[in-house]
């Protein structure tokens, strides 16, 4: 199963202070783990939400806001996706993570649907096209390289 592992914002990461060598040293050698063990797909830290922006959908109207966002609680300064066994196996896995901010940090772990999750609804034409995107996603990636 794939998991994304979310990074909750705090005030400092939203204040744009960056981690120090020590923290960042401690997460390479975690993310190094992660990948020695075949787990991580991919992790990127996210600049602050002042720098970002949200679309609001009403109906075929769509409205640009620009950041900072106020509920620091509920936004992302990090993520990893992870392929685990187990939603068991991603937990251990956030236990041995370091501490990805100082003083109190939280981490979210959320199931990525996969296509057998969409039922009969996901046709097989929706999958042939699903599975013709990624193939297209991965030679573009391999293209970049």
């Amino acid at each position: 199963m794939k998991v994304m592992v979310i990074v909750k914002a705090t005030g400092d990461s939203e204040a744009g202070k960056m981690p120090g060598t020590e923290l960042l040293a401690a997460m390479g050698n975690f993310n190094e783990e992660l990948v020695k063990a075949g787990v991580m797909l991919a992790g990127e830290g996210l600049h602050p939400s002042s720098r970002g922006k949200r679309v609001r959908f009403s109906g075929p109207q769509r409205t640009v806001i620009d950041g900072p966002f106020a509920e620091t609680k509920e936004l992302i300064a990090g993520f990893w996706l992870w392929q685990v066994k187990s939603m068991e196996e991603a937990i251990e896995w956030v236990r041995r993570c370091p501490n990805p901010m100082e003083g109190e940090s939280e981490i979210e772990i959320r199931q990525i649907f996969e296509a057998d999750d969409f039922g009969d609804e996901f046709t097989p034409e929706l999958r042939e096209q699903e599975d013709r995107l990624r193939a297209d996603i991965e030679k573009q990636a391999n293209k970049a390289k």
